[in-house]
């Protein structure tokens, strides 16, 4: 018998087919939306659903949730972010039934509930990077769902601002024989710049009404308390300025956004202009324009876009990355692997052991990791070397194991001592382990791997922890900065004030920090009007974050 070597070429002819005989062209009306997807799809296909942090498929999720299970069933869904209750929906009615993913955000407890009653099969939760890799290794999807802002008549795409994961989710799919199917908010007769090119994509499917997007990257300075402007202070001085670090990533949250409105005020009153926070790799946040104005942030690379900044951003060339067309392109892969190669990450989490290792996951609710483990990874295939990479190297406890020198990225867990509710934030015991055992994961997950944390931060100092020796003194450094959580109550005072003694613990007075000097008055901006005014009114914020 002869072997085939194109049963994927077949299939996709296949695939095209059955549309062709429903009469459905490329160009398909929204109505034929579900006739389009019950023709191509076939029971057990690896389905690509684009549901990033900010930019979904919505409309073509929801068409999918409404086919009829009889026809489309047991798929399995490759997917970086569940959003949108439509994209748990397919599995409670049997369209799907396996599921890869990242983050789950908002859905995370009913995506736990629909796991324990067998509902959900989870092949693995991945890091962005990780789930994007394997579309190209053994996760290749055979139908992608894609949003765009326009096609034209040929299906030319125009992703705008938020081209996300759209470049690695076309291409996984279009290269090895899958169909593409991208829902426009607009046909055009020219789009502004292609982004996707109409030879890679077989549907074009006109939504209703523009897809979904989310500002998540939006934070009010009002909401940002002393605490936060104190613990910015002991970055800026304790990690930013002896570590000289200029080329980093800034994870969401009012912590990081304290850090970026004192870099005007506070780092400038150190004389840190032009030494620090140069180049970041992180989403354009409003919290950023003082900043940028003030001549601090020269270059942002990003992974999306954030509502209310295209105009700025627009204005600001020499600072994003934007095409040719005047407007932005993001890329996630790109700034990713961008992020993984700079000095420093700092993110906050929800719970952190004695080890270093912390997690978002907790009892009764799968979050995932989204793009944090990445970015908070220590780099071991870079080669190029800095001044803060030098210098962590330099002071790491293993590299006094061995003669060859090393650096080493900064990785920063950025917390306060207890969160929400009074919750404390350091722990005996992470919840992901009882996860593991609820939901018969392979391992407990975890966000951020303790070796590879170089600092946490929290109201009460600085723990060093590359510069630990043991593990008994890193346990010992953690539980300092601990505060008055049952972890901290359980430190050894002596071996405390040891690590004080050694600097590897740091308190705000060791670094000639004023805590009575950490007011809101430090903030560059104190509210969202204010960044406004910073951006010459070229920052048209959301209305749920107008108050004017």
């Amino acid at each position: 018998m002869t072997k085939s070597w194109n049963r994927g070429a077949e299939q996709k002819r296949q695939r095209l087919a059955a549309a062709r005989a429903q009469g459905l062209d490329k160009l398909v009306p929204a109505e034929r939306a579900i006739d389009l997807l019950e023709a191509v799809l076939t029971p057990g296909d690896r389905l690509c659903v684009e549901g990033n942090n900010q930019k979904h498929a919505d409309f073509l999720s929801a068409c999918l949730a409404q086919v009829d299970p009889a026809r489309v069933n047991g798929l399995h869904i490759v997917q970086s972010n569940l959003a949108l209750p439509q994209h748990l929906d397919v599995f409670e009615r049997g369209i799907a039934a396996k599921l890869d993913f990242c983050y789950s955000g908002e859905q995370g407890v009913r995506m736990a509930r629909l796991i324990n009653e067998g509902r959900i099969e989870v092949g693995a939760i991945h890091t962005y990077l990780e789930l994007y890799s394997r579309y190209f290794v053994d996760l290749t999807p055979q139908v992608a769902f894609v949003a765009a802002q326009s096609a034209d008549a040929e299906g030319n795409l125009y992703t705008g601002p938020n081209t996300e994961d759209t470049p690695a989710v076309v291409e996984g799919t279009a290269f090895k024989n899958g169909i593409v199917i991208a829902q426009v908010n607009e046909i055009v007769e020219r789009v502004p710049r292609v982004d996707v090119p109409a030879g890679w994509v077989s549907f074009v499917v006109p939504s209703p009404k523009p897809h979904y997007i989310e500002p998540i990257f939006t934070r009010d300075p009002a909401q940002i308390s002393e605490i936060q402007v104190l613990m910015a202070m002991m970055v800026i001085k304790g990690l930013y300025a002896p570590y000289e670090i200029n080329r980093l990533n800034h994870g969401i949250g009012f912590d990081t956004a304290a850090i970026e409105l004192i870099l005007p005020t506070y780092a400038a009153s150190l004389g840190l202009k032009d030494k620090i926070c140069s180049y970041m790799t992180v989403n354009p946040c409003p919290t950023l324009i003082p900043a940028i104005e003030a001549g601090f942030v020269k270059g942002i690379h990003c992974a999306g876009s954030e509502l209310g900044m295209e105009r700025y951003i627009e204005e600001r060339s020499d600072v994003f990355f934007n095409g040719p067309d005047g407007t932005m392109r993001s890329n996630r892969v790109f700034c990713q692997l961008a992020g993984h190669y700079v000095d420093l990450f700092i993110g906050s989490t929800l719970q952190i052991d004695l080890e270093g290792n912390s997690s978002t996951a907790t009892l009764n609710r799968i979050a995932g990791f989204g793009g944090a483990p990445n970015f908070g990874s220590e780099s071991r295939g870079r080669r190029h070397a800095s001044p803060g990479w030098l210098k962590a190297g330099e002071e790491s406890a293993a590299s006094r194991m061995s003669a060859m020198p090393r650096g080493r990225k900064l990785v920063v867990q950025l917390v306060e001592t207890f969160r929400e509710k009074m919750q404390p934030t350091f722990v005996e015991r992470l919840d992901a382990w009882q996860l593991q055992e609820d939901f018969d994961l392979d391992l407990p997950p975890v966000m951020i791997y303790g070796d590879d944390v170089t600092h946490i931060v929290t109201e009460e100092g600085i723990a060093h922890l590359h510069r630990c020796n043991t593990l008994a003194e890193r346990e010992q450094a953690i539980r300092g900065v601990a505060g008055y959580t049952p972890v901290g109550l359980a430190r050894d005072p002596l071996a405390v004030e040891a690590l004080r003694r050694q600097g590897i613990i740091q308190r705000p007075e060791d670094l000639d920090i004023d805590p009575r000097l950490a007011t809101r008055d430090l903030l560059a901006a104190k509210s969202i009007k204010d960044l406004v005014r910073w951006s010459g009114g070229l920052y048209d914020p959301p209305n749920r974050f107008r108050n004017w």
